[in-house]
């Protein structure tokens, strides 16, 4: 018998394949340019215009941050359609990555029409980038390669890395520069990611070369039209509302949008449980991962204050000065990629010797821990916005200690929810439940831009309220998810059960057993 030809492993990259390299850098200067320029926009909104800025109120700021943050999410779905049924992952990275520094570039034109234009522009390329590039890493092994979490691992470092960069550099322009040059810096940042992203294209090989899944010629053609027509009527719409046509109210577009999202995904997940033919296992393990869903939109709505509540609090209710040294206000936004850079090892470890240990702790019960700490932070702003409501500026320490728990929490909620999805989704469904999944970071980001406008540094004296209100919605969420999740263990635990129910659907037969 002949021994079958075996490919050389490739580990040029610390043991990873040569193509993450590639795809590590790309994300390092791409994330760069995007967490770089958002901690400058509500600043930047809200800043006088003797000080460069759109003298914006803050309400009206923060509901734009989050329909600019929403829309990036949730940009991901069509972003991704596209390289998947017409030009492939490569290609959707390197022209995200050109739309992205496009608009970057227009940030930099000081000018109210080009600060819309480009925050649109960068919308847009995060849609067609961001999804494809995370995709492309994932399609660097083989099903068998028991390097994927480490690569994975890596590669989330170099998003961390990147956003440090972003942070110092942009805040440090912001403050002693100038807006326009921050916001320019971020397309340099931009620049160096597809620069490098071509030179070293190579090293991906195939992947993502092309779609997958290409559609047919007249497929093409009509979804080519689709594309060409929603672009067309963005435009009249961005020139409608520049030239005072149409008259746009972002607080009530914010609302309006949050609530379809949220509807759409209420409606959705209730169709799957009516018409998606799902055996009693797979309903049971749906019902556990929504859950984790609306856990998961109650802490991005507290979660994405960084951008905006609190970064209006560093700037003007905090003591920034270190000896004869100001902090720049977007710095304190590091806190966050800093600790998770030093506690992702931590936790890591923590989840493995638990399973060895025999203690797996549930979906549902890490995701209302990771809600429930979180939310923590906001019993620190409570107390912190009570010393500025007496008219004192405060430690930068209330602010430190706020980012240590929200990240603590992200590491117990975030990457658990990814799994959950992945591993609880039925097979068959398994992508349309990875998109409205997504959905619950969009209807988060939309609702942290309407809390925000709450937390005016204006009106310093209903800030205390405020944070209580959100400190009780959260951990009252987080309390019952945890006490369900006792039941719903068991729905999960069924995930790594055969399912002749399911086996049966697959193969389009009648199933044998009872119907759920």
């Amino acid at each position: 018998m002949e021994p079958k030809n075996v490919t050389p492993q490739d580990n040029s990259f610390f043991g990873q394949p040569a193509g993450l390299q590639t795809l590590f850098f790309t994300e390092m200067w791409e994330r760069m340019s995007y967490y770089g320029m958002r901690a400058l926009l509500v600043l930047f909104m809200t800043a006088a215009v003797q000080e460069g800025g759109l003298a914006i109120t803050v309400a009206t700021a923060t509901a734009i941050y989050g329909l600019y943050t929403g829309a990036v999410y949730f940009m991901g779905l069509p972003g991704g359609w596209i390289a998947d049924r017409l030009i492939g992952g490569q290609r959707a990275t390197w022209y995200g990555g050109i739309i992205i520094m496009c608009g970057h570039i227009v940030l930099a034109v000081p000018s109210e029409t080009t600060f819309f234009l480009g925050l649109i522009l960068v919308v847009l390329g995060t849609g067609m980038l961001k999804p494809n590039i995370s995709a492309l890493v994932g399609q660097l092994y083989d099903d068998g390669d028991d390097r994927r979490d480490a690569g994975y691992t890596l590669y989330y470092m170099g998003i961390n890395i990147g956003s440090l960069i972003g942070y110092l550099v942009t805040g440090y322009l912001m403050e002693n520069v100038g807006w326009h040059w921050a916001f320019g810096a971020a397309a340099v940042g931009m620049l160096f990611g597809l620069i490098q992203y071509r030179v070293t294209l190579p090293k991906l090989g195939d992947v993502g070369a092309e779609a997958p899944k290409p559609l047919s010629a007249s497929g093409r053609r009509l979804s080519w039209g689709v594309i060409i027509a929603f672009l067309a009527g963005l435009g009249v719409v961005f020139v409608g509302a520049t030239t005072g046509a149409i008259v746009i109210d972002p607080i009530a577009i914010a609302q309006y949008v949050a609530t379809a999202a949220t509807i759409v995904f209420f409606v959705y997940y209730l169709s799957i449980f009516i018409f998606g033919k799902l055996t009693r296992n797979e309903a049971k393990r749906l019902g556990a991962l929504f859950l984790v869903c609306i856990a998961s939109i109650l802490f991005w709505a507290g979660f994405e204050q960084a951008g905006s509540s609190l970064n209006l609090f560093a700037r003007d209710l905090t003591d920034r000065m270190v000896g004869s040294f100001e902090i720049p206000t977007t710095w304190f936004q590091m806190l966050n990629s800093g600790f998770l850079i030093a506690l992702s090892p931590f936790f890591a470890a923590l989840w493995v010797n638990l399973t060895k240990r025999m203690i797996n702790p549930s979906y549902g019960f890490k995701s209302a821990v990771g809600l429930i700490i979180m939310t923590s932070g906001f019993i620190v702003m409570f107390f912190a916005s009570q010393v500025a409501a007496s008219g004192m500026k405060v430690s930068p320490n209330w602010l430190v200690a706020v980012y240590f728990l929200h990240t603590v929490g992200e590491l117990c909620l975030s990457p658990v929810a990814l799994s959950a999805v992945s591993k609880l989704s039925p097979r068959r469904m398994a992508g349309q439940m990875m998109g409205i999944f997504v959905l619950t970071y969009s209807i988060g980001s939309l609702m942290a831009g309407l809390i925000a406008g709450r937390l005016d540094p204006e009106n310093v004296s209903a800030m205390p309220d405020t944070f209580i209100k959100m400190t009780m919605l959260g951990m009252g969420v987080g309390v019952v998810i945890f006490i369900i999740a006792l039941k719903t263990r068991k729905w999960e635990a069924l995930a790594g059960q055969p399912d002749p129910e399911a086996v049966a659907i697959n193969a389009n037969e009648p199933p044998k057993s009872e119907k759920f």
